[in-house]
């Protein structure tokens, strides 16, 4: 099939010279730049875009610059939600989605592995945090809900994968049961499940 690029070509390098005053110069935006200057983003007709790089890290900068671009929003939404951090920004009424999603994910962690992660996923990694970093420096009229400064480790959080543990078998009315007063706990250990639970740890 063919199709036609766009004649804009996005060189994330060459893109902001206002940026180069905006920002001030400092060890971690020279390095965005820097690896920026690898990085070809072409959208065609239909605006997918089509990210070039000289290296696999490059190529993971682009990308997630490209989806910032795109819904920069439902990006850190997902990493909201992946951290169990819904609650800060959506109100009370996410305490126990966050509590159910911090059984699983737990960030001191994931901050553990990719300590321990060999040189080459450290990179990928990092030119993800950068890319998105990248982003928000060049874009200071979008305005993150929670999340001011992207870390590498917080890619780990979707590391649990389609066959990770099921975090939906977990009831988030009996969990809340369980953390309420004395009479939702009550209730909590005369549900069904609650003693199926019970009897698989006798």
């Amino acid at each position: 099939m063919k199709f036609y690029m766009k004649q804009s070509v996005l060189l994330l390098a060459a893109a902001s010279a206002a940026f180069a005053f905006q920002a001030a110069s400092t060890p971690e935006t020279a390095r965005w730049k820097q690896q920026a200057a690898n990085v070809t983003i072409l959208r065609d007709d239909w605006g997918i875009a089509h990210v070039y790089g000289k290296s696999d890290a490059d190529a993971v900068f682009g990308m997630i610059y490209t989806q910032a671009e795109d819904d920069f929003n439902r990006v850190e939404t997902n990493y909201l939600n992946a951290m169990g951090r819904l609650a800060e920004t959506e109100g009370e009424s996410k305490v126990y989605q966050d509590l159910r999603m911090k059984l699983f994910i737990d960030p001191v962690a994931l901050k553990s592995q990719y300590a321990a992660s060999p040189a080459w996923l450290k990179a990928l990694m990092n030119a993800f945090a950068d890319g998105l970093n990248y982003y928000l420096s060049k874009h200071p009229e979008v305005k993150p809900r929670v999340i001011q400064h992207f870390e590498p480790w917080m890619a780990l959080s979707f590391t649990e994968g389609s066959i990770g543990g099921d975090i939906e078998r977990v009831n988030l009315n009996q969990l809340q049961a369980f953390y309420g007063q004395d009479g939702d706990r009550q209730a909590f250990y005369q549900a069904p499940e609650a003693a199926q639970i019970g009897r698989a740890h006798v």
